[in-house]
């Protein structure tokens, strides 16, 4: 490898770098904020800025359903569905990522200062 060849590989580590930094400021927020949503309306705004563990109680189709808040985080705990699709779903903390539970009719979406896309497909 000569001189150039160290070059070019500085260069796209310094370019690929710089994107992750560009690309872990737009998607992180320091004010984040839960909405859920059942049957398309808000029902509930849930603040994810605190350090302790936090449980909120809403009404679905099929009965109560346990939200459960950890720092940053959100996510099901407890709901009353014949299979708990719902709870399965884990912890989500991206204002691009949200917990759709079909059977009682809920959406949690976060919402954040700065949203920096529409959608990601995994």
């Amino acid at each position: 490898m000569n001189k150039s060849d160290y070059q070019l590989i500085f260069f796209v580590l310094f370019i690929v770098t710089l994107f992750w930094i560009i690309g872990g400021l737009l998607t992180n927020s320091s004010k984040k904020i839960a909405l859920v949503y059942y049957e398309e309306k808000l029902i509930k705004t849930i603040p994810l800025d605190h350090q302790e563990k936090k449980e909120y109680l809403v009404q679905g189709y099929n009965g109560p359903v346990v939200i459960i808040t950890k720092g940053d985080k959100i996510k099901v705990k407890e709901e009353e569905s014949p299979l708990n699709l719902c709870s399965k779903q884990g912890y989500i903390s991206k204002p691009y990522e949200m917990i759709v539970c079909l059977p009682n009719h809920l959406v949690i979406k976060i919402k954040g200062e700065k949203e920096a896309f529409d959608a990601v497909i995994r």
